[in-house]
């Protein structure tokens, strides 16, 4: 492996995995193809060829399927980390052609531009897409968490845009035997993520000395997987994944809406070093009307990459929580 193509590297996840491939792998050409939507972080895109010799950036959309294909047979990759995708739930409900076009037609145009490209020497070449546990859909506060085997049952534009993007990734494997593979994770927080997700706008609007918005009444659960955990994971699954396999990653953090917010709250006046009173923290808070379609509970199962792979996720939930606060908060200044 020798030329390694990044997309969404300038996204939140993508600009883990960036850094962590750059610095890892020195005799690896990393490839960064971008974009550059309002998501993206542009000054950590034009600050990568400086930082690190072995990375070329590329102001490129997935959605050009000429530049697709010039990428993956003029620059010879022989890997494919696709990172690239819309996103945030509540745009795909107001705007699902969006994320049909991005994350169905754009994922489409790199697996034709490298079934091509790789059509003589497959078994050189890996194209790993990167999916969400929310293509399985929900489940109820006593339901096993979800499985690689789990049916599908997309239940926003979001869900149904990624879902159907992972259904054509294993059609080219069937049909055309593109060597790939699969993840699907659970919520990634940590540096860098854009402030419309729940974690950096609570610490945002508490820092700024504004109240935060939580859907309902907050009781809606995820599985909190720390950003640098799952690029550990995606390094080990390119690396030593089994072709044609899919591998879910999870955080082992099961937690309410309300009380991940009520913890960076907690983080926000005591340090995290004391308890305080629900009565104090919802001074901070502002129920706001639920979102249409809002899934009840994600939960993942990492059996699967665990048993197979030796990955588990190493941070505890609320020093990620304390290491996520400080960095918006250095950010702020």
């Amino acid at each position: 492996m020798k030329n390694v193509l990044i997309t969404g590297g300038a996204g939140f996840i993508g600009s883990h995995v960036v850094e962590h491939f750059a610095e890892k792998y020195p005799d690896y050409q990393i490839v960064v193809m971008d974009s550059i939507t309002y998501a993206a972080d542009e000054e950590f895109f034009k600050d990568l060829e400086g930082r690190f010799s072995n990375v070329m950036t590329l102001r490129q959309d997935i959605t050009d399927a000429k530049a697709c294909k010039w990428i993956m047979e003029d620059l010879n990759i022989d890997a494919v980390l696709h990172l690239a995708a819309e996103s945030h739930v509540d745009n795909s409900i107001e705007s699902p052609l969006e994320f049909a076009h991005t994350n169905v037609i754009g994922t489409l145009n790199l697996l034709n531009a490298a079934k091509h490209a790789w059509e003589k020497k497959l078994g050189e070449k890996i194209f790993y897409h990167i999916s969400t546990d929310e293509v399985y859909g929900h489940l109820g506060l006593n339901d096993h968490p979800f499985v690689e085997s789990t049916p599908y049952d997309p239940r926003s534009p979001y869900s149904a845009s990624k879902a159907s993007s992972d259904h054509f990734v294993r059609a080219f494997y069937h049909t055309h035997n593109l060597p790939i593979v699969i993840s699907n994770c659970s919520n990634n927080y940590g540096e860098r993520q854009h402030k419309e997700k729940l974690l950096p706008k609570a610490i945002t609007n508490l820092l700024l000395g504004k109240k935060i918005p939580v859907y309902g009444k907050g009781e809606n659960i995820r599985d909190w997987l720390y950003v640098k955990d799952h690029v550990e994971a995606m390094d080990l699954i390119l690396h030593t994944g089994e072709i044609g396999e899919t591998y879910n990653i999870g955080g082992d953090s099961e937690m309410r809406n309300i009380d991940i917010v009520k913890d960076l709250i907690t983080i926000h006046v005591t340090g995290g070093e004391a308890n305080m009173l629900d009565s104090d923290l919802e001074k901070y808070i502002e129920f706001v009307t639920d979102r249409k379609g809002h899934d009840f509970r994600y939960a993942i199962d990492h059996e699967k990459i665990t048993e197979e792979l030796g990955w588990k996720p190493n941070m505890k939930i609320q020093e990620g929580l304390k290491i996520t606060y400080n960095y918006y908060k250095n950010q702020l200044k």
